[in-house]
């Protein structure tokens, strides 16, 4: 019976490795649809097999690791013929989330979301910190091998490891959100409105600013901090993604503010855009999300102390107050 239960166990976890394998290989094809070429070297401005192997880790532990180093040795053989350089990137690759999913338990971060700190710790080691590691040693390895001028190695690391921190801030936190939402257990028409309202509202102002000439790209921000104020997280993460997929699109096209502007100048603007859409998004959404937990604690505790208080009042003792022992002296 052991056996058999030993036998399971691990056959579920080998299923659950293959599964976020697969879901890492669909995300990167679908995250090579927005490619850009950067000296040579194919990067993303949106890399989102990091989120979902960040959020994986996040989910179920450091077990499923080796369904991430093959989700990524898949995709490096579809982009590109197996050679030594192959290893150095995979395991960069693998090592990033890793390193990042380790710091992320070091400091007690929550999936939940729930707290400043915990939007901050996903901020600076989750996305920032971590994925020095997979910009660092893939860009190292394509020079050592000859694929990449040195001169050609911080273009290329710059790309590198804004796609890969933007696959973590914009995915990551939607498919936490994702897994943790709670659904009401009585929708109030007008809260459906404006939700619809907002969804609508933030594609089509980002679809006018980045088609547009002009200079109106903070005009997303305003619908980015409503949708935090008003749905905290699970209403501000698939906005940032809406806001992140029309900008790349935009930028490929070089449309709008990307028009007539080198490969980096473009790069800049995207990530800048990107970058501060994920911020905002995530850690307004954790201080607001914050401040109703404390509000709700401090509701519930101030009705304690009212019953408390009503109990020990002249005359507003219920019939089990005070207990039996007590009242026997």
């Amino acid at each position: 019976m052991v056996r058999t239960r030993e036998l399971r166990h691990t056959g579920a976890v080998v299923l659950l490795m293959l599964a976020v394998a697969v879901a890492y290989y669909a995300a990167a094809r679908v995250g090579l649809t927005l490619q850009v070429v950067v000296e040579k070297a194919v990067v993303t401005p949106l890399w989102p097999p990091t989120g979902i192997a960040m959020a994986a880790l996040i989910w179920f532990g450091l077990r499923i690791w080796p369904g991430i180093a093959l989700g990524t040795l898949l995709v490096i053989l579809a982009i590109s013929p197996f050679r030594a350089s192959v290893l150095g990137i995979l395991a960069g690759n693998s090592l990033a989330p890793v390193c990042a999913y380790l710091m992320l338990r070091r400091v007690g971060f929550r999936a939940e979301l729930d707290r400043l700190r915990d939007g901050v710790a996903l901020v600076f080691l989750g996305a920032f910190a971590g994925m020095l590691i997979s910009a660092t040693v893939g860009a190292g390895v394509l020079v050592l091998d000859g694929q990449l001028a040195p001169e050609s190695f911080w273009p290329v690391w710059s790309a590198w490891w804004a796609g890969d921190a933007m696959g973590v801030l914009v995915i990551t936190p939607l498919l936490l959100v994702a897994r943790n939402i709670r659904w009401p257990s009585e929708v109030r028409p007008a809260r459906v409105v404006e939700a619809v309202l907002l969804a609508v509202g933030v594609a089509t102002v980002t679809v006018l600013t980045t088609r547009s000439n002009l200079s109106l790209l903070f005009l997303v921000f305003p619908l980015l901090i409503w949708a935090a104020l008003r749905f905290q997280l699970p209403g501000a993460a698939p906005c940032v993604l809406v806001v992140s997929v029309l900008a790349i699109s935009a930028a490929t096209d070089r449309a709008g503010p990307f028009d007539e502007h080198g490969l980096f100048a473009v790069m800049g603007t995207l990530q800048a855009l990107n970058g501060s859409a994920a911020l905002t998004g995530l850690l307004l959404s954790a201080i607001v999300t914050e401040q109703q937990a404390i509000r709700h604690k401090i509701e519930q505790a101030c009705t304690e102390l009212a019953e408390v208080v009503e109990r020990l009042s002249p005359g507003g003792a219920s019939p089990g107050w005070p207990p039996p022992e007590e009242a026997g002296g």
